[in-house]
């Protein structure tokens, strides 16, 4: 049996380093990335597999990997799954499909990524996201209910809540209520991308510019401790989860009038880990962790 403290990974999509800029106007290096990922205190990067040189630089400073993909056929999972894996086991975070994706389709297409993922012993997420086939939340929970009629247990789910919580207009007193509509499907994952959010932007700035918290951020925080109480609370696959605290450039998902996003993303990741340590020291984390699937 084992009773260890459940642990917490913060994971960095290259995403959010994407307007870093050297003083000759130039984008930040391989290096440049990996090693400021690495200062920053957090623990993995993400990024394209077949990004140049990237095994080699994640080794050199130690750093995890938990790599992402899009796909819309089956015959693009295992090589997808085959590439990542060659340079880490971390969580991977899968895109499938588009917006006008049949729900039946969808199912098919997931059964199938998971089947693939239980070959090669990776743990791949299917992702709740927009112009995919999980772009509204009854499609999303449709295709798992799919899957568990199918396979007798959920897939694996990556939550980008900040799609449902803009597509559905929440207001933050009902962020809790309204988005953990099925909370052991949350609690089967390893992985989960949060942007912070509100009900009418899919991205909403950490801080003010001036190094105190945003007031949407303040309205965040709830909903993140209340997500790692639920997820505590489950089976605590690996008993691990990995995070990507994930802020968007500017110019994109952020705005010209935002923070610096990595800036804010730094923030976001140490508040994340404060809030998770709170927690766990609130919780009875005597409890062993069990199966990876949720039946």
């Amino acid at each position: 049996m084992n009773n260890a403290t459940p642990s917490l990974k913060i994971s960095i999509n290259f995403w959010t380093l994407q307007n870093q800029k050297n003083p000759d106007g130039s984008d930040w290096s391989l290096d440049q990335r990996i090693s400021a990922v690495k200062d920053a205190g957090f623990d993995a990067c993400c990024c394209p597999a077949d990004t140049p040189h990237l095994k080699a630089t994640l080794d050199k400073y130690g750093m995890r990997f938990s790599g992402a993909f899009d796909a819309a056929k089956q015959e693009d999972f295992a090589p997808k799954i085959s590439a990542i894996m060659a340079i880490d086991n971390g969580p991977i975070n899968c895109q499938v499909g588009d917006h006008d994706t049949p729900v039946e389709e969808a199912i098919e297409l997931t059964i199938g990524l998971m089947e693939e993922a239980e070959r090669q012993n990776a743990e791949a997420h299917l992702e709740i996201h927009r112009d995919t086939c999980t772009e509204t939340p009854e499609k999303g929970y449709a295709i798992a209910k799919g899957f568990k009629k199918a396979k007798g247990y959920y897939p694996r789910i990556n939550f980008d809540y900040s799609h449902p919580a803009s597509l559905k207009h929440l207001s933050a007193e009902n962020y809790i209520e309204r988005l953990f509509e099925n909370v052991p499907l949350f609690q089967a994952s390893t992985l989960w991308h949060m942007r912070p959010f509100n009900g009418h932007h899919c991205q909403v700035p950490v801080t003010d510019g001036n190094g105190a918290f945003s007031p949407e951020y303040e309205e965040m925080r709830p909903f993140i401790r209340q997500a790692f109480v639920h997820w505590l609370d489950g089976p605590r696959p690996n008993n691990e989860l990995w995070i990507v605290p994930e802020i968007g450039p500017k110019f994109g998902y952020g705005l010209s009038c935002f923070p610096d996003s990595w800036q804010d993303c730094i923030v976001l990741g140490h508040d994340m880990k404060k809030i998770w340590q709170e927690t766990l020291e609130a919780y009875p984390c005597n409890l062993p962790p069990e199966s990876n699937r949720n039946h």
